[in-house]
């Protein structure tokens, strides 16, 4: 009998969630500046692109809600979603309605007041994302992002920017009660 091989590692196996991250620091709104990602939809609609805002809430000390403000179709939109907690800090599980597998978190590397490198893993595909407290970041950032980005094999030519134009991400954000 021939022994299977191990199943090959994941790439979010590979990646070590940043030491000593202390959740509430996560708290706040948040700005999506630039994602990494393969999706095909993504690709083909990348020239539609929205300036993006999340707000994160600490829930029960160990899980997140994150509430995503988006522009679609000149309307604002709300996404709600819950991180529940992984195996280690830093890691989480976001699960769809009737998904069964769900998406993988981790949180790379974060500087709580200015910027949080997060990958997402869904079956073997991958993405990673850049958030900042403000919608844009220094240069200094956006290259720990593109290394952070080459390391799981994605590349530049699958890297997108969002916008930073428009005040409604600034309304939302001060009419909330």
């Amino acid at each position: 009998r021939r022994r299977q091989p191990p199943p090959p590692q994941s790439p979010l196996e590979k990646v070590a969630a940043q030491e000593g991250l202390s959740l509430p620091q996560l708290s706040g709104k948040w700005f999506l500046v630039g994602m990494a990602s393969r999706c095909s939809y993504l690709a083909e609609h990348s020239h539609q692109l929205e300036a993006t805002m999340v707000t994160v809430t600490v829930l029960d000390e160990q899980s997140l809600a994150i509430s995503t403000f988006r522009k679609l179709d000149r309307m604002c939109w709300e996404i709600r979603q819950h991180y529940l907690p992984a195996r280690s800090p830093g890691r989480f599980l976001l699960k769809g309605e009737g998904d069964q597998t769900g998406v993988d978190v981790v949180v790379g590397e974060a500087d709580p007041s200015s910027f949080a490198i997060l990958y997402y893993q869904k079956g073997r595909s991958i993405s990673v994302k850049l958030y900042g407290r403000t919608s844009r970041v220094s240069d200094a950032v956006v290259d720990k992002f593109e290394q952070h980005i080459r390391a799981v094999g994605l590349s530049e030519d699958v890297t997108y920017y969002f916008p930073t134009y428009g005040g409604w991400h600034m309304v939302l954000g001060e009419t909330r009660v």
